[in-house]
């Protein structure tokens, strides 16, 4: 029989926020308090009413909030706070004060864009500096060399210029290790220990992570000393644990996925921004050439590009140049031990079945074991999707390829639904008797589907009582649209998907460049840099991009899905002021005449 865990006294569970409390209340300095005001900051959610007071009083805190929920306002504001305080007394005293730990280049990138914007109105009382960017360290140096007050920066740069001395630690007084979890998935904990054993030994410790696991446990114990702990539950934290996002799920062939995804997108039976999830870095390319060819545009997003190219592209889709990203989730390959406990109870059970289906298809077994040969490719270890960054305003979150565990499930979907928005979450599965019928567009993760389906299922169930709804399409009239999806799934072969990624690595190496030294000078040429352009490699089909109105069903095209009951965040309508521009401009635009229609020849008489 379990037995109950008994409570920490400092640990806190929360469900209610008290309506009462505001950022006023706080007694933050007016400056701070104007550049909140500015972000529109109405009220603290359930993390900051709970930690910034903490902080402030000078406790450590580890702190369990979903995704979206506003940690990282919940240990900046504090720490800026304290910053302001402290020149106040000591106004000629310049050391760096503050590290913040973060697991990836885009989480440290928007971590010191969100600082700068909180300290807009403090001139030059507070500085940050970001010393994760791909930079030279000699560069690194120089940013460094003015002691910033808050230094932000993945482990492993943290460690290596503590190392060289261009960060002096001594008087450092608060570190923030953000996305704890994370951090020690990618591979961070002898870091994390360098950093603690070269730090002073009285700090304020803040840990904030989506989970608490047995290594946030141990990593609670290396930095803080009775720290407070705060498991906070809030019903519009915008994660897959609320309600504010819809799931549905599509079991369909792995054929049909793509052809599923054609008929989404160029419909546009999802209105708004989308963000697509596949598991595999070709599998990012493929899918792009396969939309291109019907003129659906779309960015590409993972550890190959170079981080410069990977921020664009996120700040890009923010401010709504592009809506659609397919992106390769990397810290998907990293299973959590109590869900790789239950899959290899699985899999034992299941080793008979396994047999079975070798010995029924011995042509499949020998190529699922020649990747278990293959060294795997090292993989840029600063980067993530799933987790940390802030991708605004995101209508939809499609797993074209389900993740390999429940919790990566949760984190991909936490991109939507954020801020007490409305979101919607849509994921394909494969079922185990149709994987691998279909093999150019089969993936060795689609085995495994419904098993994880299953543990998803029972997660979301368990933990906030969401069910996953079946997406339901007519099947009848989709089919119409198959022969010129298969038209164009052919045309994208290896050879065009190995040129593809090649080519889109040169271009983005050299837009890098640019991005770093040319546009910042020259913002009005920056929209001449596009990551959604096409790649053109393979063959041109021009009629695939229109969709002819036969293929429609009479009803229009909403009635190709079922009883599906989801309005999208975004207007279908045109702005009523831009509709009124189009219609003036065109009727000032002269119409053209067809000179054909309109040519008057002069009548021949026969007799001449």
């Amino acid at each position: 029989m379990a037995s109950k865990r008994k409570r920490n006294d400092n640990e806190v569970e929360s469900n209610l926020l008290e309506d009462s409390l505001t950022f006023e209340s706080l007694n933050l300095d007016q400056r701070l308090l104007q550049a909140i005001a500015r972000l529109n900051f109405t009220k603290p959610t359930l993390v900051q009413a709970k930690a910034i007071p903490l902080a402030l009083e000078g406790k450590d805190i580890l702190a369990r909030a979903k995704t979206g929920s506003g940690k990282t306002a919940a240990y900046v504001i504090p720490l800026i706070q304290s910053i302001i305080q402290a020149k106040e007394s000591r106004p000629n005293e310049q050391a760096t004060k503050s590290i913040i730990l973060v697991p990836s280049r885009e989480l440290a990138d928007q971590c010191v864009k969100f600082i700068n914007k909180l300290i807009v109105f403090c001139g030059k009382l507070v500085r940050a500096v970001n010393i994760a960017q791909n930079v030279s360290d000699q560069v690194q140096r120089t940013l460094l060399a003015e002691s910033p007050d808050i230094v932000v920066g993945t482990p492993s740069r943290v460690l290596a210029n503590i190392n060289s001395s261009a960060i002096s630690v001594s008087q450092v007084t608060n570190i923030v290790i953000d996305e704890a979890d994370l951090i020690l998935s990618y591979g961070y904990e002898e870091d994390l220990q360098s950093i603690q054993k070269k730090l002073p030994k009285t700090l304020q410790v803040s840990l904030m992570s989506a989970t608490l696991t047995s290594d946030v446990n141990d990593l609670k114990g290396l930095f803080c000393r009775n720290p407070a702990i705060l498991t906070l539950h809030e019903g519009n934290a915008g994660s897959g644990e609320d309600n504010t996002i819809t799931q549905y799920v599509v079991k369909c062939s792995e054929f049909d996925k793509f052809l599923l995804a054609y008929v989404i997108f160029k419909l546009n039976l999802i209105k708004g921004k989308t963000l697509v999830f596949v598991n595999d870095i070709d599998r990012c390319y493929r899918l792009k050439l396969f939309l291109e060819q019907f003129g659906i545009r779309a960015c590409v997003l993972n550890s190959d590009l170079p981080v410069n190219s990977r921020l664009h592209v996120v700040e890009q889709f923010n401010k709504n140049i592009y809506s659609l990203i397919i992106a390769t989730d990397e810290a998907d390959q990293i299973i959590p031990e109590e869900e790789q406990l239950s899959i290899k109870k699985e899999e034992k059970l299941d080793d008979d079945d396994d047999d079975v289906d070798e010995n029924e298809n011995n042509s499949n077994s020998n190529n699922k074991s020649k990747p278990k040969k293959k060294k795997r490719k090292s993989r840029d270890r600063d980067y993530g999707v799933s987790r940390g960054i802030d991708f605004e305003n995101v209508s939809c979150v499609l797993n074209f390829d389900l993740p390999k565990s429940a919790k990566s499930y949760i984190h991909r979907i936490g991109r939507t639904g954020r801020a007490g928005q409305a979101g919607m979450a849509l994921s394909f599965v494969i079922p185990k008797a149709q994987w691998g019928i279909h093999k150019a567009s089969s993936l060795e993760s689609a085995k495994k589907d419904e098993k994880v389906l299953a543990r998803i299922e029972q997660g979301q169930q368990k933990k906030s009582g969401v069910e996953l709804k079946p997406y339901a399409f007519d099947m009848n009239q989709v089919d119409a649209f198959r022969y010129r999806m298969d038209d164009a799934f052919r045309a994208v072969t290896k050879t065009a998907i190995r040129e593809a990624r090649a080519k889109e690595l040169k271009q983005e190496i050299l837009a890098s460049e640019k991005l770093k030294k040319h546009f910042d000078e020259n913002p009005d040429e920056l929209e001449q840099l596009r990551h959604d352009r096409d790649l053109h490699a393979v063959r041109v089909q021009h009629h695939l991009k229109h969709v002819p109105d036969y293929l429609l069903p009479e009803a229009g095209r909403q009635s190709i899905v079922k009883d599906l009951g989801f309005v999208g965040i975004h207007k279908s309508s045109h702005n009523r002021i831009r509709k009124a521009r189009m219609l003036h401009k065109s009727k000032s635009k002269p119409k053209r005449v067809d000179p054909l229609k309109s040519f008057k020849g002069r009548k021949v008489n026969k007799g001449h």
